[in-house]
């Protein structure tokens, strides 16, 4: 890592600098934005439920209603139907998605415009639901406003893919909730230190224990963000010496689903609170607290089983076994000890399926965490211990290294050949 540090201030990668100030400097935009609340909509009066997902990946920009407050949500949602609706579901999509660079190309127009009509969408009944407001005109200025804000991150996204380092949507939802943790760590202080009910001393040392296993669960989410399986592949027109066999092989991660398994989990527990709250009707808020928020034992057990669920399914949907047993025999390759065909696909699924049940788990551990440590805690909702976010940030993280370290041994090998 200080290597690549080392690399970033050479002379001869004045470009690569330049790429990472204008990455910093769209970020700092959207950390202001966040920060500037729609006029007339100055206040929420309820609390968000399973929203706080949501309210974390824009920084905490809808609890204050900001012109960010949807942050890239809408977007997120739409590109997951567009990839539900490649799955030979609708024959035109799969037909884009065959038709290499010019159908994505498609399909990333269809998301954008499917995502801003889910964010006005989002926004009318976010509007309605949180603000209490029965201004209609009112309503529609918040929810043009946040749709134009959503509007915006998905352009800045596009300028960071563009001219910045690493991917741009996914850095703005890391920013977003790196900006909420000092705050959750001062607030974690305060209950535990300056205003808890302990004795110095005890709240220092639990203020401490906080600090240090919220480290190892970071240590703990990059361990498993970067473990995989590698299956071994030989081909048949290779050298078949051990060291070939060794250098071929097929990585499947522990999760390879990342955080969409939450993600769709959330969204589904979140419609119908959205709902009710929309509606108004008392007996129908009363049973989805009851029965169907997440701090109900109903509504924890409903949300674990939706993330196994969600995990396999959408596993499942981008590494498919049969695909991927298809390719291996047209590029000549095969497993060692296995037949090609469907015996290669059925081992294939097996591993698969192991692992997803490992990535699952490991999923559900680390977004019920926050939900059973604010149980139990008795600090302030904002501050929790794992949760999607830490999540989010690490892989995200990971992978702009990656990208970046790609870069400079990219930049260093031309040179190289220039001497």
């Amino acid at each position: 890592m200080f290597a690549t540090m080392k690399q970033i201030f050479h002379k001869s990668n004045k470009d690569l600098r330049h790429r990472i100030i204008f990455t910093l400097f769209i970020l700092g935009i959207f950390c202001i934005g966040t920060n500037i609340t729609v006029p007339w909509a100055s206040s929420i009066y309820k609390e968000l439920g399973f929203l706080e997902l949501f309210d974390l990946m824009a920084g905490g920009a809808l609890k204050q209603f900001s012109i960010f407050a949807l942050g890239v949500s809408p977007y997120i949602t739409a590109s997951i139907i567009t990839q539900l609706l490649q799955m030979d579901i609708i024959p035109y999509f799969s037909e884009l998605k065959d038709q290499g660079y010019v159908g994505k190309q498609k399909i990333n127009k269809i998301t954008r415009y499917l995502g801003i009509l889910f964010a006005f969408i989002q926004g009318y009944v976010f509007s309605i639901a949180f603000l209490g407001s029965n201004n209609v005109l009112d309503i529609l200025k918040t929810s043009l406003v946040l749709t134009a804000g959503t509007s915006l991150l998905m352009w800045l996204g596009d300028k960071i893919t563009e001219k910045g380092i690493g991917n741009g949507l996914s850095l703005l939802i890391m920013a977003g909730i790196i900006e909420s943790i000092p705050s959750m760590f001062k607030t974690a202080f305060d209950g535990l230190i300056t205003n808890g009910t302990h004795a110095t001393a005890i709240g220092i040392t639990l203020f401490s224990i906080f600090v240090i296993v919220y480290l190892l669960i970071i240590v703990g989410v990059i361990f498993i963000q970067l473990a995989e399986r590698r299956i071994p592949i030989q081909y048949a027109n290779r050298s078949n010496t051990v060291i070939a066999s060794e250098k071929s092989f097929l990585p499947i991660k522990i999760n390879s689903a990342g955080v969409i398994p939450v993600i769709f989990a959330s969204v589904l527990l979140a419609l119908p609170v959205t709902i009710v709250n929309f509606i108004g009707n008392e007996t129908a808020i009363n049973f989805v607290n009851n029965w169907i928020n997440y701090t109900s034992p109903t509504g924890f057990l409903l949300y674990i089983v939706l993330i196994f669920f969600f995990g396999y399914f959408y596993t499942f949907m981008q590494m498919n076994p049969e695909e991927m047993s298809k390719n291996l025999n047209k590029n000549g390759g095969y497993i060692p000890g296995v037949r090609p065909g469907k015996p290669t696909s059925n081992y294939l699924s097996k591993v698969l399926s192991s692992l997803t049940i490992m990535g699952s788990i490991f999923l559900v551990v680390i977004a019920g965490l926050p939900i059973i440590f604010s149980s139990f805690s008795g600090l302030d909702s904002s501050v929790t211990i794992g949760g999607t976010g830490l999540l989010i940030v690490v892989g995200v993280a990971i992978e702009t290294y990656k990208q970046l370290e790609s870069s400079i041994v990219s930049r260093s090998y031309k040179r190289s050949k220039r001497i």
